[in-house]
């Protein structure tokens, strides 16, 4: 890997976005890295998987290298890149925490957005610049909105400003912001929180989360009764039960 770090520790690996000195810019390289790493963790018996950055900020978004002068066909192989990128992450069943330190902008807020959790330093800072440029961020939108809704979406989009890390708390783009130097503790907190219990359960739970959330709710309901009846068949699910019924901790086949 020439773009990224992939480190293990006991339970959780974290991949470290490792382009400092272009801002952890999201070239197509460095996308394709990424990709592969979340793919082998999320085929792995890791229990969680922290992103982070190297450098100044977080990431700064498309490497725009890889767009200037570039023809329509190459564009649109970046974007989709990307895409798969920020599907993936939702997609693989391990939690994924977003460690989030200086600016995370365009495609690096997409990052966050799209990311299951996220922890943010005090001096974060959060924006779609496009809305101020010439090229506006269309796709980051698709994950950004979803987090915080339309107007606040809207005022992200329209005005490419800044947003510092109270302000993305109060949004719902983050989950905790904390000192700088309680960065890693609190991600590292939240993280352990988040893979209690069932690895087996919580991986097909957060499928399902993201399956039916976009659906109506008579949809969304009939969606996810359909999981929930097939998953209290799952050798976890009847040991949490009978375990809650004996007062006794649950033995997981799958889980921590």
């Amino acid at each position: 890997m020439e773009h990224i770090l992939v480190e293990r520790s006991g339970d959780f690996a974290t991949i470290t976005m490792n382009r400092p000195q272009r801002r952890n810019a999201l070239s197509q390289e460095h996308m394709r890295e990424l990709i592969t790493a979340f793919r082998d963790l999320g085929d792995s018996d890791v229990f969680g998987i922290v992103l982070a950055g190297n450098g100044p900020v977080f990431s700064a978004g498309h490497d725009f290298a890889d767009v200037a002068g570039a023809d329509l066909g190459t564009v649109r192989r970046l974007l989709a890149t990307c895409t798969e990128l920020m599907t993936l992450i939702q997609q693989i069943p391990q939690p994924v925490v977003a460690r989030v330190h200086g600016l995370a902008t365009a495609a690096g807020c997409q990052l966050v957005a799209s990311a299951d959790l996220a922890v943010a330093s005090a001096d974060a800072g959060f924006a779609a610049p496009g809305g101020k440029g010439g090229w506006f961020c269309h796709t980051p939108m698709v994950a950004i909105a979803r987090n915080v809704g339309r107007k606040r979406a809207a005022e992200l989009a329209l005005t490419g400003d800044v947003i510092d890390a109270r302000t993305a708390l109060d949004w719902g783009l983050v989950n905790r912001v904390v000192p700088a130097d309680q960065l890693d503790d609190a991600v590292h907190d939240l993280l352990d929180r988040a893979t209690r219990g069932s690895a087996q359960s919580k991986g097909i739970g957060k499928q399902a989360l993201y399956g039916q959330i976009d659906l109506d709710q008579p949809k969304a309901y009939a969606y996810a009764m359909e999981v929930m009846a097939a998953t209290s068949q799952l050798p976890d699910a009847q040991e949490g039960i009978s375990a809650f019924l004996e007062k006794r901790k649950p033995q997981w086949a799958h889980g921590r």
